[in-house]
């Protein structure tokens, strides 16, 4: 027990401990000591591996609507949540029209592997790609590529959103081969492949870049209508219920205040000595 102790202080670096184990090590406070060191440094990463992945908010899975998509493989997405892929590095391509689930699936997945203590990067295309081609210095690019191609895992959200130059391809190109067989990727994109050229036009390497990203990656097609628009009509038919019901509410008090009182008949007797 006490070895066993002594090995989880080294492997925290708390050398002092070590060096004077025979002193403290029988003593009970010695493994408590230790487990408070061990679940404050784990959650003092997983706060730091949160912020670094910048997921920003999301729809859990567990509210995920999965009988409005027309098509959706919930298997496969349930497997990729297990993380298999990130042991085989293998790719993940989401491919769908917009706000069909892709980019919640995706931070689904993100979420799942930095609770299991992986380093992870949610970017969209645009802003990665962006920010890459601003870089003036080569050795400072060189860092930031480097940071991107060591990431247990990194989403790149909404490719083929926008139109990107011949730099911004070249760009992704470095990263995915920088990726390719060693750290998984996951690429969100409402193209199918055969429309990437509108997205990269002229772009010399964009069939490389296809072949590397597809090679040992996994493939799910989305299909159906946006849940987002679905949402904002339901919100929009809500809150015109409600004015509806306010309008209402409203003229109902004002039709009672314009009607006036009625009196109550006078008694008999009273309406005979009155005459």
């Amino acid at each position: 027990m006490t070895d066993s102790l002594k090995e989880r202080a080294r492997a925290l670096g708390l050398h002092g401990l070590v060096a004077h184990w025979g002193e403290i090590g029988e003593h009970d406070w010695a493994s408590a000591l230790i487990a408070w060191e061990e679940d404050e440094r784990r959650s003092r990463s997983l706060k730091r591996r949160l912020a670094d992945a910048r997921l920003g908010q999301f729809k859990p899975l567990a509210d995920f609507d999965w009988d409005w998509p027309r098509r959706c493989d919930r298997m496969a997405i349930e497997d990729l949540m297990g993380l298999g892929f990130l042991k085989q590095a293998a790719n993940v391509v989401l491919v769908g029209p917009n706000g069909v689930g892709k980019s919640t699936i995706a931070a689904n997945i993100a979420h799942r592997a930095v609770l299991e203590g992986h380093t992870v990067r949610f970017t969209t295309a645009a802003s990665m790609l962006g920010e890459l081609a601003a870089i003036d210095s080569d050795t400072l690019l060189q860092r930031k590529l480097r940071f991107y191609a060591r990431q247990h895992l990194l989403v790149i959200d909404e490719v083929g959103y926008l139109s990107y130059s011949n730099r911004h391809a070249d760009l992704l190109f470095h990263i995915v081969s920088s990726r390719s067989q060693q750290r998984p990727t996951i690429i969100t994109t409402n193209r199918p492949f055969s429309e990437w050229g509108e997205a990269f036009p002229n772009a010399a390497c964009l069939v490389a870049l296809v072949d590397r990203l597809v090679h040992n990656a996994e493939i799910i097609p989305i299909d159906g209508d946006s849940w987002r628009r679905k949402e904002a009509e339901e919100r929009q038919k809500a809150r015109t219920a409600e004015r509806r019901r306010r309008r209402d509410t409203t003229g109902q008090r004002r039709t009672a205040k314009a009607t006036p009182g009625c009196t109550s008949p006078a008694p008999a007797g009273q309406e005979a000595e009155a005459s």
